[in-house]
């Protein structure tokens, strides 16, 4: 009887039946891994502007022997992860075994994991280049905190949720394609490219105390800065094409620093 039934096609029948099952539960699992990983990298990214805050406005808090070396390993640590997960082929790649929709949340938590890196090793010089007090301190904490509002309000009008891989995680999520983002020129972007860069400069330039580790810092990811702002017009000019051409020949990527990359285009 069991014979005449395999010969029926039951039993390969019953086979698929469980290939079938063991489908759903690895689809429905890959569902909750994707779950956690979006809510714990908003969360992890809460986390990290608190971390990032603190160590911008008050700097590192341990000093050992070998800072310099340290600290040149961080600085550049924290940019070049962040540059290789932009780039178009590691997208790709990474694509095979991820879904899309996920990218940003990878992005996002590999950013804040070399930034808390950063923080928790990063060591402290004495030596300061300048040390301000009075109003010129006042000047300086002005322009820090003033970068932080800028900076927010120019991730806001970039879309936030895309700069954290919260709104393609969303997406994801219910199983919609995003729509598709506008090139549009609001606010900061009718006077300059980059605003968010801009943000970020003032939040390593303006400082009462620039010490040694923090002139290192702030060297790299000026360099690190503007090198970005050239790859992301690049990227730009690519897939919004003429129309952010014609941008680029009437904006300057910042202002006052219009030369080479951050000129306008010609």
């Amino acid at each position: 009887m069991s014979n005449s039934l395999a010969s029926a096609g039951v039993a390969p029948a019953r086979s698929a039946s469980s290939r079938v099952g063991h489908d759903s539960r690895s689809i429905a699992l890959g569902r909750w891994a994707g779950v956690a990983f979006g809510v714990g990298t908003q969360a992890l990214f809460l986390v990290t502007v608190v971390y990032l805050f603190l160590f911008l406005r008050y700097g590192g808090s341990a000093p050992h022997a070998h800072w310099i070396l340290v600290d040149c390993v961080l600085a550049i640590g924290f940019c070049i992860p962040h540059s290789i997960l932009l780039a178009p082929p590691t997208q790709r790649i990474i694509k095979r075994w991820m879904p899309g929709g996920l990218l940003g949340c990878l992005h996002c938590c590999v950013t804040c994991i070399t930034l808390l890196l950063t923080f928790h090793f990063w060591g402290r010089s004495e030596i300061a280049i300048w040390r301000f007090t009075g109003w010129m301190n006042l000047v300086m904490l002005t322009g820090f905190y003033g970068s932080w509002l800028a900076l927010f309000y120019s991730l806001y009008l970039t879309g936030m949720g895309y700069q954290t891989g919260v709104t393609q995680w969303w997406y994801w999520l219910i199983q919609q394609k995003p729509p598709v983002r506008e090139f549009l020129k609001l606010g900061a972007f009718k006077y300059m490219r980059h605003p968010v860069y801009m943000s970020f400069l003032g939040l390593i330039w303006f400082t009462p105390e620039m010490t040694m580790d923090h002139a290192i810092l702030t060297g790299i990811w000026t360099v690190y800065i503007y090198a970005g702002s050239y790859f992301k017009d690049r990227r730009l000019l690519k897939f919004i094409g003429d129309p952010y051409l014609e941008y680029g020949r009437e904006v300057s990527g910042l202002p006052f620093i219009g030369v080479g990359s951050l000129r306008k285009f010609r």
